[in-house]
């Protein structure tokens, strides 16, 4: 064909006149309405203030660490598993093959699962801020019913991930606390039981202060002795041994004597061994192992305060900033401004295929 065949005339209806009529005959005829809803999310972190009593208040912390719980709602919303749970409880590929759906938006029959989840995330879409960490979800929908449906259910779904998986650290992180504490306080009951027990079997209440007021009696009645025995021999020295005086001195130094005695097998054992020696050495061991399991259990109970307080730093809150609303007017496809779209390509296409054409008949020429 030669390029004089290229007339102005029928460029402009080629590549003008059209495209723009097919364009306007797709927008209007075979294009269906597309719904959107729009919903904005956060995730916050409870906070305690151990300044105030443990009140707790609510934080999103700073940076891209404060924000990592909600890029996983983000990873979340667009999950396999998400589109699954929520194509059953709102038939979502009933609504997206529907017959009177645009053919080139319409999930076709038949689909693949893995075409069925690109088709999901392409008419959920997400847009993370990094400016104020807030996640804004639009979902689309061939009606307003559905589309605002589908979006409250995604924020439905996202809350329960995160107060599930947040619960569940938490719990565990407690779980094992109070394992720790419950084994500190029996071990602690274990070692006082042990003490009072070992009081009663002994019938002594402290070994120590018994050993230390049975030294001291001890130490009066020798000295008692000594004195009487001391007092007994001056006094023989001029009395006769049956005189009145010198039998009280006797009866004396035998009495303190024999309650010295007393006090000294109730202090020893039967092979003569130190019998409160022994009960303290024991009774000391006994008070060890008890101080011992009580710092521990008070260990353990800090533990369990300092454990509490951080899972309930680690709980998290789905925030909800703007609520997802019924559309009144479709927002896709937006007709005028893909038809003007289209008539400034035609025209850059045709002016660059006239110029083509001029330059080709200029070189005929």
């Amino acid at each position: 064909m030669k390029a004089s065949a290229f007339t102005p005339r029928r460029l402009k209806l080629a590549l003008i006149a059209l495209p723009m009529a097919l364009g306007l005959i797709y927008y209007a005829v075979i294009a269906s309405d597309r719904y959107t809803s729009k919903s904005m999310i956060a995730v916050q972190s409870a906070l305690v203030n151990p300044g105030s009593g443990g009140a707790i208040s609510l934080g999103t912390g700073a940076g891209l660490m404060g924000w990592q719980d909600t890029l996983y709602v983000m990873d979340y919303v667009h999950s396999a598993t998400l589109a699954q749970e929520l194509d059953k409880r709102l038939k979502l590929r009933d609504h997206f093959e529907q017959s009177r759906a645009d053919v080139f938006y319409r999930l076709w029959p038949g689909s693949s699962a893995e075409w069925f989840f690109k088709y999901y995330r392409s008419r959920v879409e997400l847009e993370f801020s990094d400016v104020n960490g807030l996640l804004t979800i639009r979902t689309q929908g061939f009606d307003p019913e559905m589309a605002e449906k589908l979006n409250r259910a995604i924020l439905d779904s996202a809350e329960r991930f995160v107060n599930e998986f947040s619960h569940r650290i938490a719990s565990e992180q407690m779980q094992f606390s109070k394992g720790e504490f419950n084994a500190a306080a029996l071990k602690w009951q274990a070692a006082k039981a042990k003490l009072v027990e070992f009081q009663t079997v002994n019938k002594i209440l402290d070994p120590i202060a018994q050993s230390t007021a049975a030294s001291a009696l001890t130490a009066e009645l020798q000295a008692t002795v000594a004195r009487l025995e001391a007092e007994l021999k001056s006094k023989l020295a001029f009395m006769q041994p049956d005189a009145p005086q010198i039998v009280t001195l006797k009866q004396q130094v035998a009495a303190n004597r024999a309650q010295l005695d007393a006090e000294k097998a109730r202090t020893t054992n039967s092979e003569g061994g130190d019998r409160l020696g022994t009960l303290n050495t024991q009774y000391q061991a006994l008070v060890l192992d008890a101080a011992i399991a009580e710092d521990q259990y008070k260990a353990a109970n800090a533990a369990l305060e300092a454990a509490r307080l951080e899972a309930v730093r680690k709980l998290k809150s789905l925030v909800i900033v703007e609520a997802p609303i019924k559309a009144e007017s479709a927002e896709y496809p937006r007709r005028i401004y893909n038809l003007l779209t289209l008539l400034a390509l035609c025209a850059i296409v045709y002016s660059v295929v006239r110029l083509i054409v001029a330059t080709i008949q200029e070189h005929q020429d």
